[in-house]
């Protein structure tokens, strides 16, 4: 990257994955001009070609920010993931070469949990079964199987964003709602905090899932946790898809334990719309299987756009990382009549020692200095009185440890 600031109009904008037009309007009422969209994600060498002169990157879940991809990115300031999860970026690889990353993790949180509770009432009336009959020519007009919701008990596993928002739904149409998550969540309405997993799943009429991707997660829902369920349990899993073991789960519902379930994240996904969808639910007239569109609704697209190129835009004018997944986060007001200078280095002793002697050295003033460290990563964001920038940053880009430095304004 160029160690000077760049003018608005020279800056690349990538945005890949059919992106809601917001987030190019967000970039263009910014100033930006230089905006690529593309309706696809890219791969191989196509991916790196495009990504080799951008400046920012915005992404859904599809496309692949591996090392390899990275190292390529000669450019690159940041990256945007326009969805919750950011497993699709090597985050390590981009904190290590002084790329901040950005997701957006609350801005579908009332899509999926409107889909959650219709996916609720669908499951207890036995609609899947019948819809698949219809669809056969068959008529199963009965009463057998098929129940309200109001009294049943509604458990949450994951009682973050989403898990609260179904609580407080499934509470107005009438269900208790339980909850059980590995850190103490204040309750919200009446929801009950249960101690274990084990005691929720023993407990509740229909279980959903709302948990992160993790190596305690991965196979949460095996044939033991399934064991543990009441007879005839609903289940719903549209957080993702490695917590819950399909064969554990197809046995589970041919058996009778689990009466059906809803399904919309899985272990292994189509790449697009063209590849075809393989999974041993298919032939299962009691699961509700949906691809992964809990959190697709225009709203919730719109809102990711607006708050994603809202973070992309305000680290490239101001050096905010408020949010970064990957980065120390900092932010300071601006300062009238000052150079804004950021410095990204590896997190070791006497950095900013070293920065500070470049400016006292050459005897200009610091009028704000902010310092933040994550991991192998310190980020300094420095307001200072200089008329010429130039110099300084030859000498910030010398010092031992130094990933990258850079003039905003």
């Amino acid at each position: 990257m160029s160690s000077l600031s760049l003018a608005k109009d020279k800056i690349r904008i990538l945005l890949l994955e059919g992106l809601h037009p917001r987030a190019a309007e967000v970039f263009s009422r910014a100033g930006y001009e230089n905006i690529r969209t593309e309706d696809k994600s890219l791969t191989g060498e196509e991916l790196k070609q495009a990504i080799a002169e951008a400046h920012f990157i915005g992404i859904r879940s599809r496309t692949q920010l591996d090392r390899e991809v990275l190292e390529s990115a000669r450019r690159l300031t940041a990256i945007g993931c326009f969805c919750i999860g950011t497993n699709q970026v090597d985050l390590d690889a981009a904190q290590g070469r002084g790329i901040p990353v950005f997701n957006a993790p609350f801005s579908n949180t009332r899509s999926v949990a409107e889909l959650v509770l219709a996916e609720i009432i669908m499951l207890m009336r036995g609609i899947p079964q019948r819809n698949a009959a219809a669809h056969r020519g068959e008529w199963m007009k009965s009463a057998q199987g098929s129940y309200e919701i109001r009294g049943k008990k509604l458990g949450i596993v994951g009682y973050g964003h989403i898990g609260t928002q179904i609580g407080i739904l499934a509470e107005s149409l009438g269900m208790e709602v339980l909850f059980y998550d590995v850190v103490d969540k204040l309750p919200l309405g009446n929801a009950k905090p249960m101690d274990s997993l084990k005691e929720l799943l023993g407990a509740a009429d229909v279980v959903t899932l709302h948990v992160p991707q993790t190596a305690e997660t991965r196979d949460l829902i095996d044939a033991a946790a399934i064991g543990a369920m009441r007879e005839g349990t609903w289940l719903i899993n549209a957080s993702r898809g490695q917590v819950v073991v399909i064969d554990a789960l197809v046995d589970g519902l041919k058996s009778g334990r689990l009466r059906g379930a809803a399904i919309d994240v899985f272990p292994e996904e189509p790449k697009s719309n063209q590849h075809v969808f393989n999974s041993p639910l298919v032939d299962l007239d009691n699961v509700l299987l949906t691809p992964h569109i809990g959190g697709s609704t225009q709203e919730a697209q719109k809102n990711i756009a607006q708050e994603v190129a809202s973070k992309l835009v305000r680290y490239s004018d101001n050096g905010s990382t408020v949010s970064a997944v990957n980065f120390p986060e900092v932010a300071m007001p601006d300062h009238a009549g000052c150079h804004r200078i950021l410095h990204i280095h590896r997190n070791e002793p006497g950095v900013l020692q070293q920065i500070n002697k470049v400016f006292s050295h050459e005897h200009i003033n610091i009028a704000a200095q902010y310092l933040q460290t994550l991991g192998e990563v310190g980020y300094v964001v420095m307001d200072i009185d200089c008329p010429d920038t130039g110099g300084i940053i030859k000498q910030l880009r010398e010092i031992a440890g130094t990933i990258r430095s850079r003039v905003l304004y």
